[in-house]
Parts: structure tokens; sequence; C-alpha cells
């Protein structure tokens, strides 16, 4: 068993490099993985980049990102409940002598408890990566049984899954608002559409859900509501938050933060993806191989035609 690994390392911000570290040794709960694809996050990943990401217990550098990798299982330990063989997306990893595991995912090999990888099919591919932030989306919406949502702020990947996931429910046809108008394409077929937001002027939108990060938004939100009406915000937001009193005291807002994915909204997701529900094909923009990576996080980053980037490992895996 090879506990050597290449791992995408941030020493500082903005300085990123594919660098050999060692894997801590597994136990009997554990599984050894290589990893076929990664997903870049624009959101968390961008922030850890920059070195805009707030402190947090566990934050310092160097580090490894990732959470968003699909892999298969080359070893696995009596108790991890994989076996050999399978085909796993793996949420992250913290299994580095030489650096922080934060989140960790972003390696040709990585060692994790069994009990947080998920079994996915084959034919899925390299669409795998994309079970996190369909699972996030599911979360923030908290899933089809809550109130619909009717208007998603940002038509990024994560507002089209949330779109995708929201237009799901009974009767629904959500509203997407999007500024850039070379990223409003990719609605059909989906059950929603995608508005500029100066071209909408409803005022009774019952649930609102941002995934803009925009830390200035909440006052334009809350004129938009309806009497009693619920905004999630499911952004990363990195400066405050404010909003003006009076309208929100008017319409008896309710603000809603969504906080990270569980469990239960990975296996919601991929029952959904299974059925043939939820479709995660047109999301992946562009791809990297692994040893491109820093090229990669800057396209991810400063390519607005870039929705989505994943590296592939397995040339040097």
């Amino acid at each position: 068993m090879s506990l050597d690994t290449l791992a995408v390392v941030l020493d500082k911000p903005e300085s990123l490099a594919l660098k050999p570290l060692t894997l801590i040794p597994p136990g009997d709960a554990d599984a050894l993985v290589e990893i076929e694809w990664s997903g870049i996050s624009t959101g968390t990943e961008r922030l850890l980049w920059s070195g805009r990401m707030p402190s947090f217990p566990g934050m310092s550098y160097p580090l490894v990102p990732g959470y968003e990798s699909v892999g298969r299982v080359t070893w696995a330990g009596d108790l991890a409940g994989v076996s050999v063989g399978d085909r796993v997306f793996v949420p992250g990893a913290r299994c580095y002598n030489e650096a922080k595991g934060l989140f960790g995912g972003a390696a040709s090999r990585v060692v994790v408890p069994g009990e947080r990888l998920v079994a996915v099919s084959e034919g899925l591919g390299e669409e795998a990566v994309l079970l996190a932030l369909a699972a996030t989306a599911h979360h923030a919406i908290r899933g089809l049984d809550a109130k619909p949502v009717d208007l998603i702020v940002g038509h990024g990947v994560l507002g089209r899954l949330v779109a995708r996931i929201a237009a799901l429910a009974e009767g629904a046809r959500p509203t997407v608002w999007e500024t850039n108008p070379e990223r409003a394409e990719g609605a059909e077929g989906h059950g929603y559409q995608v508005v500029a937001p100066d071209q909408d002027h409803r005022t009774d939108y019952r649930r609102i859900c941002d995934v803009s990060g925009d830390s200035g938004i909440l006052d334009t939100l809350i004129s938009r509501i309806a009497p009693g009406g619920e905004i999630v915000l499911a952004g990363f937001y990195s400066q405050p938050l404010s909003f003006s009193f009076p309208p929100a005291f008017m319409r008896e807002a309710c603000i809603q933060v969504a906080a990270e994915w569980r469990p239960p909204d990975v296996v919601a997701v991929k029952q959904l993806v299974d059925s043939g529900r939820l479709s995660l094909g047109g999301l992946i923009t562009h791809r990297e191989p692994a040893n491109r990576a820093d090229a990669a996080y800057r396209t991810a980053f400063g390519d607005p035609d870039c929705l989505k980037m994943i590296l592939d490992w397995r040339s040097i895996s």
C-alpha cells in the first residue's frame, strides 16, 4: 500500500502548487481511494485561494483544498463498509502529515473514513463531483417537502442546481435572476426561467434563495418578498450583511442562513439523480489535467465563462 500522494497545496493565499505529501496510515474503519476527478469550488475555495476566508477553527496554511472528489477504492479496512473497486464520492479528507486537510480532497490518493464515502454509479462518471453542490442546494432549500422556492438569485452552478431541485416541486416554475447575459442560458428543459433583475417587477415572492454571495443584497430581496416571506442565504459571504429594519418589519421577513449539507442531503440528491429526476448534465464546462492545477484554479476563479472546472487525476494517480 503506497502512502505517498500528490496534492494541491496552498502554502499561502495565491500560492498554489502540486506537491508530494505523505498520508496518515489508514485504520480498520478507513479506505484508501485513488482519485479520478476533483471539482474546484468558486465559493469557499476562492476565499481560501484569495486569503479572504474568514477565520474559523482549523483554518491555517499550508492546506489541501477540495471537497468534490470522485475515485476508486483500492484498499478497505475490515470496518470501512466499502469494497475494493467501488467508485465513491469523497467529500474531503484529513489525512496529510505535512498539510491541513481543508477540505482535503484535491489529491491523487486519500485516506478517508469509510462512513464518509458514498458509492456512485459507474455511468455518472465525472459528474459525480457535483454531488456536493447538489447536496448543498438540497440542504439550502430543505428539499422538496418545504415551502417552494420561487426566486433564486444567481445562475452559477449552485444556482442552477437550486433551480433544478426547486422545479421538481409540484406546480413549481421558479425564476432565476442573473445579471450576466452570458450566464442566462441553460434553463431550457429544467422547468425554470432566467431573467435580469431589472426586468422583473414582482414584489410577492414567497421564498427567495440567494446564492450570489453579495453582502449588500438584503434590502433588494426584502423589497421583493410577500408579507411573511422568507429569504434563504445560501451563498458564502465574506463581508458583514446588514439591512434596513422598517421594510423587513413591515413584511415580517424571515431570514434563514443555510449551513453546509448533511449526509441525508447527499442520499436524497443521489436518489433524485439515480431516478432520472435530477440532471447534473451541462454544468461542467472546463477540465484540466491535475498537473495544471495552478492554471485550472486561476481559470475557475477568473474566467466568467467557466461554470465548473474539474481536475483530472487519472494520468498521475
